[in-house]
């Protein structure tokens, strides 16, 4: 049986299988966001130093920020310039 184009369909059918390619399309983006990166070494040490308990929300959140940035270096507690 030969597949079927989408303008071929009726529109119902076109309307569940461009919603399904949608549903794949956001999976194939969840997949690559950075929101599932791990937190960097470093962020993960300068939020162990900064917070009193480390797998807190807090410190989580902290350390992910801080990846986000680029490193401790760029992010929070640095030095303040005279």
């Amino acid at each position: 049986m030969p597949r079927l184009k989408v303008k071929d369909m009726p529109r119902q059918q076109q309307k569940a299988v461009k919603a399904s390619m949608a549903e794949q399309a956001a999976m194939k983006m969840v997949k690559k966001s950075s929101a599932l990166k791990k937190i960097s070494a470093a962020c993960k040490s300068a939020a162990k130093r900064k917070f009193k308990v480390w797998p807190s929300a807090y410190a989580s959140g902290w350390g992910v920020r801080c990846t986000r940035a680029g490193g401790p270096s760029r992010f929070g507690g640095g030095k303040k310039k005279k």
